[in-house]
């Protein structure tokens, strides 16, 4: 179980993953402070008549997220004559504010609160044990919460983030619905909702939500740090910046709101400052592998490639199959010099075909500088290879995985499809399902799998899988609905716009292709052989032969043994009628790395029909 009750979350079939929301905001998360406004009014049974007035001005600094100065107010109420459990909640919820989890516990987990307070402090104890990870000690705690305020909006807000971080997403935005249902002017209700939506609809359509709770609390750090974050995703950074000051006003030395900045100068390639921003955190925000990969790209880029790869190498205690941080690290490692150790690191996920063809290069490169250039040659040919259609399966490393990678198809659909039916709430029973359907070639089910994780979010991982069932089931039509519903809300998805392109392409548009990928070219894709390789043929599409070839010659020239690049090349050579020799070698060179394509065989024809002619 997840959480204690079915009144408060459900059964969890896997252990929770303890995900946060869209990975972005910062939550305080404060417990609501209804039940102790009585304390306000003046002393309750058994506390001197002087501690009255203190506790009153704890609850002032509670509402203003100022946990030092309740904390400090708190203990002169003790000093005064109140009793322990008709402050326990209140000093529960100062040292949460200040990140005191350790000290919190210590006046919450006996549950010793007077009836005035009973509420706050069972729902400060939930939110505690939700950040420590112990869902199901969080569930129990508010469920004694709910007997109490049951139409308490802030409460079913917890209650929802509760649940989205054991997987029970459906359940999640249920919780987030009933809150606004009690109280549609809640702001930490209109903010949660904004992040759902965020995560199932993408981020224009979450502006509104945001914007309206704004419109209500224009002090509410927590949703101007959602918005912020949302404006910078959607590429409008000046208005970005603009939230952030106002974040810095209300909150000084906001580590999130630094952090925010920091990536906008990392998009606008000022990395030094990027730097310096991430360096006003404090170290407060080091837990977050968002963080770390922000202050690897950061220092990689400003040459110091030691700490570069010490915050990567956090990344990937956190994730450890995240492509780019791979690829950073062993950069960083390889401009070190530290060629052993960059072979050994990674030895085990290429040998996997876990890594990218960067990545094996890279260590290719490294073998060469140790003097294994046999070992290196092995390699830059792996590197080469065109990546089969390969699906890297959500949990791969528990028990459905394992029976996919041992051939087990049959076992694993029935585990897979077992686990969707028993939570057909929980977006990884859903992606999961669609994952095993694709591995085994059933595109048309995959899809059908997708669409249902789809109602309750939409990564970009998730988009690339959705299209890769579409390309698989031959249905372009539908791909197109998809990228353009996609691109509608995250214009700025380079993801989505590289699936635009390539679409593009399938369904004859060479020059709308030509378009999206000459800008993801001069907007960072400058080194993706790839990507040039697809920009290249896109170019011969739109009869410029003459751009084709210079962009096929920059990415040969990037990787030589890479069969797309070598292909495009070619292809290149032969429409403008030059390097007939060079053409020739080229196409056998692809030939032999990637097999007879449609590309090379187009190549061939042309030539034959001209020695011909």
């Amino acid at each position: 179980m997840t959480c204690s009750s079915s009144t408060t979350c459900s059964p969890d079939p896997w252990p929770a993953r303890g995900r946060r929301l869209g990975g972005r905001g910062l939550r305080a998360g404060l417990a609501a402070i209804a039940g102790l406004l009585a304390l306000a009014a003046g002393p309750v049974a058994g506390e001197a008549p002087g501690s009255g007035a203190q506790v009153s001005r704890a609850l002032a600094a509670i509402r203003r997220g100022d946990g030092i100065d309740a904390e400090m107010r708190l203990r002169a109420a003790i000093e005064q004559g109140a009793e322990r459990r008709d402050v326990n909640a209140l000093m529960g919820e100062a040292l949460l504010a200040q990140g005191d989890e350790v000290g919190a516990r210590r006046w919450l987990a006996r549950g010793e609160f007077s009836p005035a307070t009973a509420a706050a402090g069972w729902r400060a104890l939930g939110l505690l044990e939700r950040r420590d990870g112990n869902l199901p000690a969080s569930g129990r705690a508010y469920d004694r919460a709910l007997a109490l305020t049951p139409a308490d909006a802030g409460l079913w807000v917890e209650i929802g983030r509760l649940r989205y971080a054991g997987g029970e997403h459906r359940l999640a935005i249920e919780a987030a619905d009933h809150a606004l249902s009690l109280d549609g002017a809640n702001v930490p209700a209109l903010t949660f909702r904004g992040e759902l939506v965020r995560d199932r609809y993408g981020l224009l359509a979450a502006l509104p939500w945001f914007e309206r709770a704004i419109l209500l609390d224009q002090k509410d750090v927590d949703v101007l740090l959602e918005y912020a974050a949302t404006l910078g995703e959607l590429g409008r950074a000046s208005e970005c910046l603009t939230v952030t000051r106002r974040v810095l006003d209300l909150s000084p030395k906001n580590p999130r709101a630094y952090y925010l900045q920091a990536v906008l100068a990392a998009r606008a390639g000022n990395y030094p400052l990027a730097r310096r921003l991430l360096l006003r955190t404090k170290g407060k925000l080091d837990d977050e592998a968002g963080v770390q990969m922000l202050r690897g790209a950061a220092e990689l880029a400003v040459g110091n490639e030691a700490a570069a790869a010490q915050a990567l190498e956090a990344v990937l205690r956190q994730r450890p199959d995240d492509r780019a941080a791979q690829d950073l690290l062993a950069r960083a490692l390889y401009l070190r010099g530290e060629y052993r150790y960059l072979t050994l690191r990674f030895a085990d996920a290429i040998g996997r075909g876990e890594v990218s063809p960067y990545l094996v290069t890279v260590v290719a490169r490294a073998s060469e500088a140790l003097g294994q250039r046999g070992a290196a040659g092995d390699l830059l040919d792996r590197a080469a290879r065109p990546a089969r259609a390969s699906l890297r399966v959500l949990g791969r490393q528990g028990r459905i995985g394992e029976l996919l990678a041992s051939g087990q198809g049959a076992a694993a659909l029935a585990a897979a499809e077992g686990m969707r039916r028993t939570a057909p709430g929980f977006y990884d029973a859903n992606a999961l399902a669609g994952d095993v359907q694709l591995a085994l070639g059933h595109p048309r089910e995959a899809q059908a799998r997708y669409a249902a994780a789809s109602d309750i979010r939409l990564p970009e991982s998730l988009f690339e899988r959705r299209i890769a069932a579409y390309a698989m089931a031959g249905d372009l039509l539908g791909g197109r609905d998809l990228i353009e519903g996609y691109l509608l809300q995250n214009p700025t998805s380079r993801v989505a716009q590289l699936a635009a392109a390539r679409l593009a392409m399938a369904m004859g548009d060479a020059g709308r292709a030509r378009r999206i990928l000459a800008w993801l070219r001069d907007t960072g894709g400058a080194g993706d052989v790839r990507l040039l390789a697809d920009l290249a043929m896109a170019e011969a599409g739109t009869g410029d032969s003459e751009a084709a070839t210079a962009a096929a010659a920059v990415a040969y020239r990037l990787q030589r043994s890479n069969a797309s690049a070598a292909q495009s090349l070619a292809f290149g050579y032969v429409t403008l009628g030059q390097e007939r020799a060079g053409a020739v070698a080229l196409l056998d060179k692809a030939q032999a790395i990637a097999g007879t394509t449609p590309l090379i065989a187009a190549a061939r024809e042309q030539l034959r029909a001209r020695r011909e002619g």
